[in-house]
């Protein structure tokens, strides 16, 4: 089924929608629930939360690209679990070095002007990504958007786990120098 026709099983307010998500769109909710969380019971609850929002959500809003709107709502419930269970002294998963390993590149702040400098930044990474070559840009999003281990990313795209860390390095310079360059660090 294409996902036109599973948002409007949506909008129909159809239950079949769900289980066409979940046929369609469950193992890769899962990937990145699990990226984040690395446990099974948790990440399928956030896949079912995720489920649950979409069903929430749809109407009134209607994506155009169903896969990148589940994804979104997937990590960012995945990475509030990961923020519970973190408050609760238990924690795990690899959105603790992913994040480390952006941290440099990123401004800090509590204000208006860090508000400012956020959303700067957000739009200073899409520019960015559009200049990357493909395979780099994929490398880099699987590690810090989907927040998957540099063994699985080398696994997938057959390069070693040393060329998945330079090339993760290099491209983490060149956003840095890029960030310099806009004056948002």
């Amino acid at each position: 089924m294409d996902d036109q026709s599973i948002v409007d099983l949506y909008w129909k307010r159809s239950e079949d929608a769900i289980a066409q998500t979940d046929k369609k769109y469950g193992k890769y909710c899962f990937s990145i629930a699990y990226n984040v969380l690395a446990n099974n019971e948790d990440a399928e609850e956030s896949v079912n939360d995720t489920y649950m929002k979409a069903w929430n959500n749809l109407p009134p809003q209607r994506p155009t690209v169903l896969i990148t709107f589940l994804g979104r709502i997937t990590r960012n419930i995945s990475i509030s679990r990961w923020r519970a269970r973190k408050a609760a002294k238990r924690g795990g998963g690899e959105i603790i070095l992913a994040l480390d390993e952006l941290d440099e590149c990123i401004a800090n702040g509590q204000n208006v002007e860090a508000k400012y400098i956020y959303e700067e930044t957000v739009g200073t990474f899409r520019r960015f990504l559009n200049t990357l070559p493909d395979t780099e840009r994929d490398v880099f999003l699987r590690r810090y958007f989907l927040l998957d281990s540099v063994a699985s990313i080398a696994e997938d795209f057959a390069f070693s786990q040393s060329k998945v860390k330079s090339m993760l390095y290099r491209t983490r310079l060149k956003l840095r120098s890029r960030l310099e360059m806009e004056e948002l660090i």
